[in-house]
């Protein structure tokens, strides 16, 4: 099956509401360019070298989401070249994302990464952290949180759902309150083998790779 057919039949199970994310990591441009002709617009990638090298190669009207583990010393190689990283995990990235974006005078929308499941080989903040780090996010002027991002640990429909309500339910207490520079508008969660799930359970953002583009290389 190709990619436009892998597409056609992810879409006929989101709903409109849900952003569909392609995850193009460590595929090639001519992949990329069939997902484009099909109609996607979000592409995320989790290396910051990767993501340069398709920021000057493809289309400018593309929406780039970082979605891996991002280290201080890269930050301002994709200031202005993505839309939204999706891996806000440190107070450390926080101020050195503020430094870079301030310099450039323009603002970093971000998804604050939590790791739901605690395991230590994970990178995101625990959920009993968040609170701290969203008041270090009300002192910023060029950080913006946007919302929510889990990766899940490996497990079963029954574990799945479980975090995926946990998620939600963090994401929704967030949502109800006032914090400067926040509002809750995004939560991603879900991948190929799981998005179907998460959106059951309220994830309005889904990245999907394999389910696009096949098996990784």
């Amino acid at each position: 099956m190709d990619i436009k057919n892998n597409l056609i039949n992810i879409e006929k199970s989101i709903p409109k509401d849900v952003k569909l994310v392609a995850v193009s990591k460590y595929k090639p441009i001519e992949m990329l360019q069939e997902a484009y002709e099909a109609g996607i617009r979000d592409f995320g990638e989790n290396k910051v070298q990767e993501l340069q090298d398709k920021y000057d190669k493809f289309h400018k009207d593309v929406k780039w989401h970082f979605i891996g583990h991002l280290q201080t010393n890269k930050v301002k190689y994709i200031v202005g070249k993505v839309n939204l990283i999706h891996s806000l995990d440190s107070v450390k990235l926080l101020n050195e994302l503020e430094k870079n974006y301030k310099n450039k005078d323009i603002i970093a929308d971000v998804l604050i990464q939590i790791n739901i499941g605690r395991e230590e080989n994970k990178y995101g903040i625990l959920e009993e952290e968040l609170i701290s780090l969203i008041e270090e996010v009300e002192k910023c002027s060029f950080v913006k949180v946007k919302g929510l991002m889990a990766i899940l640990p490996k497990g079963d429909e029954v574990s799945n759902r479980e975090y995926f309500k946990r998620m939600y339910k963090i994401w929704s207490d967030m949502k109800a309150k006032n914090f400067k520079n926040i509002t809750m508008e995004i939560l991603s969660m879900g991948m190929s083998n799981d998005y179907k799930i998460a959106i059951e359970e309220g994830a309005n953002m889904v990245r999907v790779g394999q389910g696009i583009f096949g098996k990784r290389d």
